[in-house]
C-alpha cells in the first residue's frame, strides 16, 4: 500500500513538473517571438509633402496619388489684384508606389512651364522592438525641364540648359503621437545659371515640424535656409529663404492642405532658390494642396 501511494505521488509530481516545464518553454517561446517583432512607426506626416518640402512619407505600393497644388498671388498685390486671388500658379502631379519603400512621380507646373520627374526611396524606417531605429531616412532625387521659350534666340541654346537636378536626404523622427520633426539636406544643380559668378551647384538646409491638433488635422511648418555663396550675386541677394505654415485636413482618401508661404514655385529648385517674396513685405501667398489616392492592390478575402 505504501509503495503504491509513493508511486502515485512520484507520478503526479513528475507530470506537474513536466507541465510547469512546458509552460516555461511556452513562455520562453513567446518571449522569443516578441523579441523578433519589429514595430515600424507610421504617420510621421499625413502626406508626402510637409507643405512644399518632401516629407519622409511615401505612397503605398500599388497606389496612385493624384495631386493638385495651387498658389495664389501675393498679398502685396493689394485690392487691385484682390490680394493675390486674381492670380494663380498650379502644379498637377501623379505619384505611384512601386513598392512600400519606393515611389516615383511626374508633374507639370505653370511656373516656367516646368515638367518634373522624381524618385523617392526609403533607406531606414523608424522602429522599435527587435530593431530600435530612432529615425526614418529617405532619399529624394528629381530632374526638371524648363519649358519656356528662349529669351535670347541669337545664341546657341541647348536642351541640356533647360535641365536642373535635385538630390535630397530627409531625416525625420516621430517624437510622439502629437509631434514630428524633420531635417533635410538638399543639393540643387542647374546646368544654366544667370551669370558666370553664380554657382551651378548650391546647397540648402530644410527644417520642418508637425503638431497634431485632432485625429484628422495637423499644424505644419517649414523653413529652408540657403547656404551662402562666397561671392554675393544678384541672383542670391534678390531672393529669400522659404518659410511656410499650414494645416492638413484628412477626409478619408483625401488630404486637404491649406497654407501661407512666401514661395510661389512648387518644385524644389524653385521654392528653395527662387523665392522672390518676403514675409516682412507682405509677400505671402495663400495656397492649398489636394491629394486623392487610388489603390490597385487586390483585396484579401
Amino acid at each position: 500500500m505504501f509503495n503504491t501511494r509513493f508511486f502515485l505521488f512520484i507520478l503526479l509530481f513528475s507530470v506537474g513538473m513536466h507541465g510547469m516545464a512546458q509552460d516555461d518553454d511556452l513562455d520562453a517561446l513567446l518571449d522569443e517571438v516578441q523579441e523578433k517583432t519589429i514595430d515600424y512607426v507610421t504617420g510621421t506626416f499625413k502626406s508626402t509633402r510637409v507643405i512644399n518640402l518632401q516629407s519622409v512619407e511615401r505612397v503605398a505600393g500599388k497606389t496612385l496619388d493624384f495631386r493638385i497644388s495651387h498658389r495664389f498671388g501675393s498679398l502685396d498685390g493689394g485690392a487691385y489684384e484682390l490680394f493675390g486671388l486674381d492670380q494663380a500658379t498650379i502644379r498637377f502631379g501623379l505619384e505611384y508606389g512601386l513598392t512600400d519603400r519606393i515611389m516615383i512621380g511626374l508633374g507639370r507646373s505653370t511656373y516656367e512651364k516646368t515638367i518634373d520627374g522624381f524618385v523617392k526611396a526609403s533607406i531606414l524606417k523608424q522602429s522599435t522592438g527587435k530593431i530600435n531605429m530612432p529615425v526614418s531616412v529617405v532619399y529624394f532625387g528629381s530632374t526638371t525641364v524648363n519649358g519656356l521659350k528662349w529669351q535670347n534666340q541669337d545664341r546657341d541654346n541647348y536642351f541640356s540648359s533647360r535641365l536642373a537636378y535635385v538630390h535630397q536626404l530627409i531625416i525625420a523622427r516621430k517624437i510622439n503621437s502629437a509631434l514630428s520633426l524633420q531635417f533635410s539636406r538638399t543639393i540643387v544643380h542647374k546646368n544654366l545659371v544667370a551669370t558666370a559668378a553664380d554657382k551651378n551647384t548650391r546647397g540648402a538646409l530644410g527644417f520642418a515640424g508637425r503638431v497634431k491638433l485632432t485625429n484628422r488635422t495637423t499644424l505644419n511648418a517649414e523653413y529652408i535656409y540657403r547656404l551662402p555663396q562666397r561671392e554675393k550675386t544678384e541672383s542670391f541677394e534678390n531672393f529669400y529663404n522659404s518659410l511656410s505654415v499650414g494645416v492638413d485636413i484628412e477626409t478619408g482618401g483625401h488630404v486637404f492642405a491649406f497654407h501661407l508661404s512666401n514661395s510661389l514655385p512648387m518644385i524644389e529648385k524653385g521654392f528653395i532658390f527662387e523665392t522672390n517674396k518676403s514675409w516682412l513685405k507682405n509677400g505671402i501667398h495663400l495656397g492649398f494642396n489636394i491629394s486623392r489616392e487610388f489603390t490597385f492592390r487586390k483585396s484579401k478575402k
